[in-house]
């Protein structure tokens, strides 16, 4: 039995629910995420820093939380991780299944919502999240379910305020409130984020940004060269330190 979580129901109609429950969102995901040549950069380097971050994974417990397809999942499935992993979408979780299956790999997979995670405190080695905060009805009761089902480790990813995000994100939320069928997500602070861990028992202890641009900036150009020459030379001029996004952090308990 889950200990000391929060028990407030959610409304099923925010967008964070509504839009991974349609079908044609879910099988079109991958593609419109991680397909091209930009999306192949950003799912490598997606998958580079997770296993930096997370060290030595064989035999260790890991739950990923909003997994999607279940790439994160798969990723550490494949690097010998004991892995359950949970998604508020059937659809979802339909297509993760089949592409286990595939791949042969042992992925325990199931409904779950990252505000109310059924799991006893300290169930988990590590905690991954990816492109959950940003569209979570409560990103910091999102936070500190991460923070209670780990033992070790939290990961996770959000659109940094400091970026060319925060107008994309204002422009998603002008439109949407417009009636436009989109996805409003919301970035966020350093700073937040760091009273977050902390009320959780947790500290940052390594931060990845991944782009100055936009993805979308990248995309339209459509060549890997590109990307990394000219993200290469705002790395030398430290702006991606500053603004770069989006943000990867990994947290390590520290009570």
């Amino acid at each position: 039995m889950k200990e000391g979580g929060v028990s407030q129901s959610r409304s099923r109609d925010h967008y964070s629910y509504t839009v991974y429950a349609d079908p044609a969102t879910a099988q079109s995901f991958d593609e419109r995420r991680f397909g091209g040549p930009i999306g192949e950069l950003v799912a490598s380097e997606q998958a580079r820093i997770l296993i930096s971050f997370v060290g030595e994974i064989r035999g260790r417990s890991v739950l990923d939380v909003g997994t999607g397809t279940g790439r994160a999942a798969m990723l550490m499935a494949r690097a010998g991780a004991r892995v359950t992993a949970i998604d508020a979408s059937d659809e979802m979780l339909s297509i993760a299944r089949r592409r286990a299956i595939d791949e042969s790999l042992t992925v325990a997979f199931s409904l779950g919502d990252v505000h109310d995670l059924g799991f006893e405190n300290r169930s988990f080695d590590i905690a991954i999240s990816l492109r959950v905060l940003m569209h979570a009805a409560d990103w910091r009761e999102s936070v500190a379910e991460l923070c209670r089902v780990s033992d070790r480790l939290v990961i996770f990813d959000y659109p940094s305020a400091m970026s060319f995000a925060a107008l994309q994100a204002a422009v998603r939320r002008l439109t949407h409130a417009l009636g436009v069928r989109t996805e409003p997500y919301r970035v966020l602070s350093r700073q937040a984020v760091t009273r977050q861990l902390d009320r959780s028992g947790f500290r940052i202890r390594s931060i990845h940004r991944q782009f100055f641009l936009p993805i979308a900036f990248h995309k339209a150009i459509g060549s890997q060269r590109f990307t990394v020459a000219l993200e290469g030379l705002f790395h030398k001029l430290g702006l991606v330190r500053l603004f770069g996004t989006p943000v990867t952090l990994v947290a390590e308990r520290c009570n």
